[in-house]
């Protein structure tokens, strides 16, 4: 018989493998905000892992602040609160304004079509549901958490109505951006009081079940957000986007 041979599995693998099941721990409960994680030696038996793989694990969270190694202490969870957890994304977002860009680039792609197709497939049921999220962000000009959260709900409710997991799966994969962006945007002059209109254009399209006037009105809403991030506020009748033939 033929002696079999196993690709070795690759060290960032191992070492992201490990870090998702930390993570699990944490979602499942069996780790808290403040908890101290087992000793080394013992998690890295509890894992089946090496320590040096451990290491380098426990190095990825610290950088994500989901853990804080504290020398001679230990390593312990932390207290895992939004602006804790959002900074190295905010970190990324500022270190190059490209990165916005970029962001809204994907999320133009993504978002514009995402809105066509909902506009053919959404529920009457999904359809009032984003009518409570922009009565919810209406009623929080001064609490920009709660508005940044409608808002979340919202675009998030216009990607399942699309019924398309692949793009959904696609828009996932920038979710923990998009949340950081909103951060930052959320607080800008403008955003609060203007964005909930923009929003209901937006579901008025859908409402319509008119696939081009759907994208429309979800590009025309990026580019004013977009445009509110390099000049600082956002402005009420903003041009952006009136003269560009997204239909």
């Amino acid at each position: 018989m033929a002696t079999m041979e196993f690709p070795s599995i690759e060290k960032r693998k191992v070492t992201d493998e490990i870090a998702n099941k930390i993570i699990e721990f944490i979602l499942h409960g069996e780790l808290k905000p403040l908890d101290k994680l087992p000793a080394e030696r013992k998690m890295a038996a509890m894992l089946g892992v090496s320590r040096p793989s451990l290491r380098e694990a426990l190095k990825v969270l610290a950088a994500r602040n989901i853990i804080e190694i504290r020398h001679g202490a230990g390593v312990f969870v932390t207290s895992l609160e939004p602006r804790l957890l959002l900074e190295p994304l905010d970190f990324f977002l500022a270190l190059n304004e490209a990165n916005f860009e970029h962001l809204f680039e994907a999320r133009k792609i993504l978002e514009g079509e995402l809105a066509a197709l909902a506009a053919q497939r959404i529920s009457q049921d999904e359809l009032a549901h984003l009518q409570e999220c922009v009565r919810r962000a209406e009623q929080s000009p001064d609490d920009s958490t709660s508005f940044a959260q409608a808002d979340l709900d919202l675009h998030n409710s216009i990607m399942a109505a699309a019924r398309n997991p692949m793009l959904e799966r696609m828009m996932m994969g920038v979710s923990d951006l998009t949340w950081a962006s909103r951060q930052r945007t959320v607080n800008l002059p403008g955003v609060r009081l203007h964005s909930p209109k923009d929003h209901q254009a937006i579901v008025d399209a859908l409402a319509e079940r008119n696939p081009g006037k759907s994208r429309q009105m979800m590009l025309k809403h990026l580019d004013r957000i977009n445009q509110a991030l390099d000049a600082g506020e956002l402005e009420p009748d903003s041009a952006v986007g009136k003269n560009k033939a997204y239909l």
